[in-house]
């Protein structure tokens, strides 16, 4: 499993943006956060991004990459079904999936993965080497925050419902970290009825007052004035949308039971957090992550797979990628899929698949993207990749690309001053999915 990260504590929560805005609708925190975001804004593109971090890297051979004709102890216990898509089959406990694969491609011949449990290579694009710059790499989320521009008032821009996120802002400094909700207390996201909308607006004004003192008009005007960074932190209080979109009671219950469907009542919790990403961005977010733990079946493989992992991933992402195109976001919003590495092809121990980071698997949906089709090829064995070895960077060119945004122009400034490319300029997008 993924060790705990001490950067989470710098993360953004619902309790840190809370306190944020308790202090400044006094000035400090959150103010800050907004004033940086503003200043950095640079795009206008209505383009969502929605990654699937699959924790503990998935086994390709009992996903999407099956060897039915391998012996027993490489293609172990599941069986390929077909799919819409002639030519295609999936593991017979990927049966939504399989319904919808003209909605998917699937990508098969990732090469570099560097094999170690961190979710910072399918964050950030880059290998997690010491040669980082300073600062560290900005995430997706920040890099969609900076370049493709804010969303709707009131709902942060960049969102993760993952516990295993690593990354956040970089070297773009704070403003630019994941805001990562906390767990319960929704309430905490509204207004207490002892602070009427009147009283706050007060606080706001005061905030403003001091934040105005001292500043030039230069200064103030460069955006919309200060005020504006103060009535964003405002909106996040004072607006329901975030609270409703992380408010899963208030979703539709005809919704919650589809996604559901085929998971065990213990997993809801976990399956329906595809549904709060849909929400999210129908909300204004523009880019959500979620994730799904427990992919590092060094033992009890087929177990694991069979009645808890394939049933969440197969329900959860399914039903959101059909809701997506069902609302006429299927050019909107870019699903990505992908672990850090995919699993040994020879069974180990107990029924158990290791670490295999010679071949890496992602599956694509949305963003305009071609679908219904495979990209890549893994031997007889799925032990090594034969055909179309591809990069972590092209699928971060492929994503940006599809959020309108052109990989070969994204560059930031680390910490120490030096200007870097967000992609490595040898990775472009991946020409089989524009």
């Amino acid at each position: 499993m993924t060790e705990p990260n001490p950067c989470l504590k710098r993360q953004f929560s619902r309790r840190g943006l809370l306190q944020g805005a308790k202090l400044a609708i006094g000035g400090l925190p959150l103010f800050r956060l907004l004033q940086s975001e503003a200043e950095a804004g640079t795009g206008s593109s209505p383009k969502s991004v929605v990654m699937v971090f699959l924790e503990g890297g998935p086994s390709h051979i009992d996903t999407w990459d099956m060897k039915p004709d391998a012996p027993a102890e490489i293609r172990g216990e599941f069986r390929p079904i077909p799919t819409n898509v002639s030519g295609i089959n999936v593991s017979e406990h990927l049966p939504q999936l399989a319904t919808q694969m003209n909605r998917f491609a699937v990508l098969r011949s990732i090469v570099d993965s560097i094999g170690v449990h961190t979710s910072y290579q399918c964050e950030t694009g880059r290998l997690n080497r010491p040669t980082e710059p300073a600062g560290g790499w900005p995430s997706m989320g920040a890099v969609i925050q900076k370049f493709a521009g804010r969303g709707r008032v009131g709902v942060p821009t960049s969102v993760t419902l993952s516990p295993y996120t690593r990354t956040g802002g970089g070297f773009f400094g704070p403003a630019y970290q994941l805001f990562k909700p906390e767990h319960g207390a929704l309430a905490d996201m509204t207004l207490n009825e002892s602070l009427p909308l009147s009283r706050l607006d007060q606080r706001l004004q005061l905030a403003s007052s001091f934040c105005n003192a001292g500043t030039s008009a230069r200064a103030l005007t460069n955006v919309t004035g200060a005020n504006e960074f103060h009535r964003k932190a405002y909106d996040v209080l004072s607006t329901p949308a975030l609270a409703t979109a992380l408010d899963r009671d208030s979703a539709d219950q005809a919704d919650r039971e589809r996604f559901r469907k085929g998971v065990a009542p213990r997993y809801w919790q976990h399956v329906e957090k595809f549904l709060s990403a849909r929400r999210l961005i129908e909300a204004g977010a523009r880019y959500v992550m979620v994730s799904i733990g427990g992919f590092d079946t060094h033992k009890y493989n087929f177990r694991r797979q069979r009645n808890e992992l394939l049933p969440i991933l197969d329900s959860g992402l399914t039903n959101l990628v059909v809701d997506l195109h069902d609302r006429g976001l299927q050019d909107e919003v870019s699903v990505l899929a992908w672990g850090e590495f995919g699993r040994s092809p020879t069974l180990q121990g107990v029924d158990g698949r290791d670490h295999w980071p010679r071949v890496n698997s992602a599956l694509l949906a949305g963003g305009g993207m071609q679908t219904g089709q495979i990209i890549g090829g893994t031997d007889r064995l799925g032990g090594e990749v034969i055909s179309r070895p591809t990069y972590t960077g092209e699928v971060f060119a492929t994503i940006y690309k599809c959020c309108g945004l052109d990989p070969s122009r994204l560059t930031g400034t680390d910490l120490s001053g030096r200007p870097l490319h967000l992609v490595d300029r040898a990775h472009t997008a991946l020409p089989e999915l524009l």
